[in-house]
Parts: structure tokens; C-alpha cells; sequence
């Protein structure tokens, strides 16, 4: 059994500031001029069909390429309000750049997220504006959740004229670009200088460590104001379905990301010797990386299918395993193991695709020694969410919508994460937001 050995300050704070700088630096004016030049303009251009948001990437490559970057960066911001954090975030390699015609096996895509990138980030440090808010209507919006679909919504009813004000159960707004992305992904405080960013146009009230169901209620807000935007996200972390309760050291992977990103000293975070992750998707991959990066000395990560079933996509698993994480697959947690108290390593079965496409255990067991499991399985909606409120119809354990993003409470909308309109992605949650404001400006403005 392995000793446990949970301390801070395995590495020298100059080793963390490396380790946790930015993965993947911009790109310099010189490569984006090259870069944009290998772009063929496509008339029916694929890339646009693949982006939730839509946004011209043929347009603003363009106009990189001739030098109009605040341009290009109209072009992105119009159709993405939070285009600076998607550049950084997005999967691009199964959205824009896994179809772009240039995606070969003997090419490469376009450099699409890195580009627009480029000209976000000049944007932002050029000081210039963009949006000016609309011609106030008298129209006030409830906005409960202050992530990338509460926060498009506020801007887009911004523009059309309208005030909001939004409630986020957090101290600081983003959401999930704040408190849930591994921290070498985002740096320099880029998701609170976005934020500032969408703010700034006006008419947007943020009221933070509002929770729902405790502080606010769906039903007082359907009455104080004109209309109510749920972008409430998924609060709660799925369990691992194991009969005994979780021994010291098991943790959930999402906790600890929040916990990492607002920490400001990197050496005062404890880290585990032996580091067992359980799951397959982006948190358990952040959760992995960030561990190694913090002197962990052996992190695995077990997911109970193949690679080519996990919701993290390929890129996201090569770069774990460059960064030294083991990846194991076809293996599911079947019990954990503890030492006075404190887990000391997981049992588990390995698995196999039966012939009509069901998973079932072999029987044959796998055992793993670890100081600290981190569970990454996914998330679910809250409970208590909708205290002493009408509850919205449901499906599939999220909130159920139109196509306008209408829920069955009249009045009552919701976007992002919290819905089942596509990938949980910041990208597509903008979207939601944006769409869900000209629902909403649409049905109270032929009111």
C-alpha cells in the first residue's frame, strides 16, 4: 500500500511560474500575416458552418491578412461577445479547424483559433470600442448566472436597449472560464478583464453570492421583472455510485480546479504523491495536467471506455500525455481503498463493449495505489435551485427548451450549460445567450 504523502512546495515557485505560464503563447504579428495568408477565403466556407457562434472566420482572416485588425475583430466580437476567451478554450480541432479544407494528411488547417486570438487580443489592448448601447426601452431582465451564456445575454440586451441584472451565485462573474479552466489556459486574469469588457457598454447590474433558491426566487423575479434568463449551469458533481462513503483524500475534480485558479500562491497548494483521476472529459484532463504541473509524482488517469469515446478530444489527451499523465482505458472504479481513514488506492474492473454496444465488467479486477483520487464524472443540476418556485419541465435532468429558448414558465428563458441545446462548451453557451436576448427582446417588445 503506498504511504500517504500530501504536501506543498514539491517544486520552487520559479518552476511553477513556468509550469503554469501560458501553454500556448500568441501568435507575433509576423506569423499571424503568414498564418492569415494560407487561408483560401472559401466561398462556402466550412469553418463557418462548424462554429456554434457563426462568426466569419474567412471575413476576419482577411482582414488580418491586409492589417484591419480592429476589423477583424469587429467581425469575431459581433457574432461572439466572449470571442477573446473562445480563442483559448475552444476544441477548434473538432470545430473550425477540424473541417477547414486545409486539414489534410499532408497539411495542416489554418491556425483559426490562434488567429482570431491575434486580433481579440489586439482589440483589448488597443483600448478601442465597439458597442454602444441601445436607445433604452424601460425593459428590465433577470439574468440568474453569470457565465458565458449569462453574460452574452446581458450584452446582446445591451445593444438592443435594454437593463439586466444579473444574479451569480459566485464573487466573481465568468462562470466556469473563472472558476473551472485549467489555469496555464487562461493567464493574467483574462476571463475578469472579458468581463470588465462586456460590462463597460452599460446597463448591465451584477449582484454577486446571490444564490438561487436561497437568496432569489424564480417566481419573485418572474414578477419584479419583464423577463427571466436562466443560465444557472450544473452545480452539482456526479457520484461515483460506490456503496461505502468517500475516505479522506477523494475529492471532486471541479473544487479543486476553483480552488487552484483563485490561489495566490501556486507552493501552498497541496499535492498528492500518487494522483488517481476517474473520468473522461475536459475537467478530468485539467485536473490531471494541473497535478503533474505541481510535482506530482505519478498521475493516471482511468476512464471506463476507449480514447475514442471520451468527451475530451484527441488534442486535449496527447497533451496530457506529453505533460506525463498515464491515461488507462477501459477500466471502471469498482471500490476504494483507505488506510485510518485516508484512501490508499481504487479497485478496478475492467470492461468491454458488449455486441449490441452496452458496456459490461470482464471480472477482472485492476488495483491502483493512491494518496489522492480526484473525481471528474460530470455534473448535474442542483436540488435546491428551485426552492419555494414553480419548477421549470425538465429533461434529461436539464432544463427543457424551445428553439427560441423558451422554458414552460411564461416569462422564463434559460441557455448554456443548463440545457441540452449542444456540447457543454463556453462557446456554445454563448450562443444560447446571444439568441436567448433576441427571443426575449422579441417577445416583450410585441408586449
Amino acid at each position: 500500500m503506498t504511504t500517504t504523502d500530501i504536501r506543498a512546495g514539491r517544486l520552487s515557485q520559479e518552476q511553477l511560474a513556468e509550469n503554469f505560464s501560458d501553454h500556448h503563447p500568441p501568435l507575433n504579428s509576423a506569423n499571424a500575416i503568414v498564418e492569415s495568408d494560407r487561408c483560401y477565403f472559401c466561398y462556402d466556407a466550412p469553418c463557418i458552418e462548424a462554429c456554434p457562434t457563426a462568426i466569419d472566420i474567412p471575413n476576419f482572416i482577411r482582414k488580418i491578412s491586409t492589417g484591419n485588425l480592429k476589423g477583424s475583430a469587429k467581425d469575431i466580437l459581433t457574432q461572439n461577445i466572449m470571442g477573446g476567451m473562445c480563442a483559448r478554450v475552444c476544441p477548434t480541432e473538432i470545430l473550425c479547424e477540424g473541417v477547414c479544407v486545409r486539414n489534410t494528411h499532408e497539411e495542416k488547417p489554418v491556425r483559426i483559433g490562434d488567429l482570431q486570438r491575434y486580433a481579440t487580443d489586439w482589440f483589448f489592448e488597443s483600448g478601442e470600442t465597439l458597442f454602444k448601447r441601445g436607445e433604452p426601452t424601460g425593459k428590465r431582465i433577470a439574468i440568474v448566472g453569470g457565465g458565458p451564456a449569462g453574460l452574452s445575454c446581458a450584452h446582446r440586451l445591451a445593444v438592443l436597449g435594454h437593463e439586466s441584472v444579473i444574479f451569480e451565485a459566485r464573487e466573481k462573474l465568468s462562470g466556469l472560464n473563472e472558476y473551472g479552466i485549467a489555469a496555464y489556459k487562461t493567464v493574467n486574469n483574462f476571463a475578469q478583464r472579458e468581463v470588465e469588457f462586456i460590462l463597460q457598454i452599460g446597463g448591465i447590474e451584477a449582484r454577486t453570492n446571490h444564490v438561487l433558491g436561497r437568496d432569489v426566487k424564480i417566481d419573485d423575479l418572474r414578477n419584479e421583472f419583464d423577463a427571466v434568463f436562466l443560465s444557472i449551469g450544473l452545480g452539482d458533481v456526479n457520484d461515483l455510485g460506490l456503496k461505502s462513503d468517500d475516505p479522506e483524500g477523494v475529492y471532486n475534480a471541479v473544487d479543486i480546479i476553483a480552488e487552484l485558479r483563485q490561489a495566490k500562491n501556486l507552493d501552498e497548494l497541496p499535492v498528492g504523491r500518487r494522483i488517481v483521476v476517474i473520468g473522461g472529459g475536459n475537467t478530468a484532463i485539467d485536473i490531471s495536467v494541473q497535478s503533474k504541473k505541481l510535482g506530482a509524482e505519478d498521475v493516471s488517469l482511468v476512464y471506463r471506455r476507449g480514447a475514442q469515446h471520451m468527451s475530451a478530444t484527441w488534442k486535449e489527451q496527447e497533451f496530457a500525455k506529453s505533460n506525463g499523465v498515464n491515461i488507462k482505458y477501459w477500466l471502471s472504479p469498482k471500490s476504494l481503498h483507505s488506510e485510518n481513514g485516508h484512501v490508499s488506492g481504487v479497485e478496478f474492473e475492467c470492461t468491454k463493449l458488449n455486441s449490441n454496444g452496452k458496456l459490461s465488467g470482464t471480472g477482472e479486477s485492476r488495483f491502483m495505489e493512491a494518496d489522492v483520487v480526484f473525481k471528474a464524472i460530470g455534473q448535474s443540476m442542483q436540488d435546491t435551485i428551485f426552492s419555494g418556485s414553480d419548477i421549470p419541465e425538465m429533461t434529461k435532468g436539464k432544463i427543457a427548451v424551445n428553439s427560441e429558448f423558451e422554458t414552460s414558465l411564461a416569462g422564463v428563458w434559460s441557455g448554456g450549460d443548463c440545457v441540452g441545446s449542444g456540447d457543454d462548451l463556453t462557446v456554445q453557451a454563448v450562443e444560447d445567450g446571444k439568441q436567448a436576448a433576441n427571443s426575449i427582446h422579441q417577445k416583450i417588445m410585441q408586449q
